[in-house]
C-alpha cells in the first residue's frame, strides 16, 4: 500500500532546505528525515536539544505520522529521542521537529544535513472513551511487568 504524503519545504533562516523526504531502500518502512540546521548542533552528554527538519507535512486522514530514531544513532552514538517516539497528528501543519537526549558520554554534534530520524505513517482507530462498571476478564488479570514470564 502506498499513500501521497504531501510536504513542503521550510528553509532555515539562512535558506538552507533539506532533501525531500524518501526510503533509503525498497523495503524501508519510514522515509529519511534530515536536520535543517545553518550550523552544527554539539549535544553534550546527558543535555537535550531539538531539531528542525526542514518540512511541514499533511498526514492523510487516518493516519498518525510517528517520528522514529534512526537505530544507527542510538546504537552507536546513545542519541536517543527524548520522548521516545514523536506523534504527528493528521491536523498539524507546522515543521517538524525532534528532540534528541545524548545518553552517552561523549559529546554529539549533528550537522546540517545530516539524516537524523524517520517518518512511518500508520493508521489508527479514534478510541471513544467509555466508563464501565466491570472490564472483561482475561486470564492474565491485573499480573503486571514480568508476569508472563521472562
Amino acid at each position: 500500500m502506498t499513500l501521497k504524503l504531501d510536504f513542503k519545504f521550510i528553509p532555515t533562516e539562512g535558506g538552507y532546505v533539506v532533501p525531500a523526504p524518501y526510503r533509503a531502500s525498497d523495503g524501508a518502512a519510514g522515509l529519511d528525515l534530515h536536520a535543517a540546521l545553518d550550523e552544527a548542533v554539539t549535544i553534550e552528554p546527558g543535555a537535550r536539544a531539538g531539531i528542525p527538519l526542514g518540512i511541514a507535512v499533511a498526514i492523510p486522514h487516518g493516519f498518525v505520522g510517528l517520528l522514529c530514531s534512526r537505530s544507527s544513532l542510538g546504537v552507536k552514538h546513545g542519541l536517543t529521542m527524548a520522548n521516545s517516539v514523536g506523534v504527528i497528528d493528521e491536523d498539524y501543519r507546522g515543521q517538524m521537529q525532534v528532540w534528541f537526549v545524548n545518553t552517552s558520554s561523549e559529546p554529539y554534534t549533528i550537522q546540517p544535513g545530516d539524516r537524523v530520524c524517520q517518518l512511518l505513517l500508520l493508521p489508527y482507530a479514534a478510541g471513544e472513551p467509555n466508563e464501565v462498571e466491570e472490564l472483561g476478564l482475561t486470564d492474565r488479570g491485573t499480573k503486571g511487568f514480568g508476569s508472563t514470564g521472562r
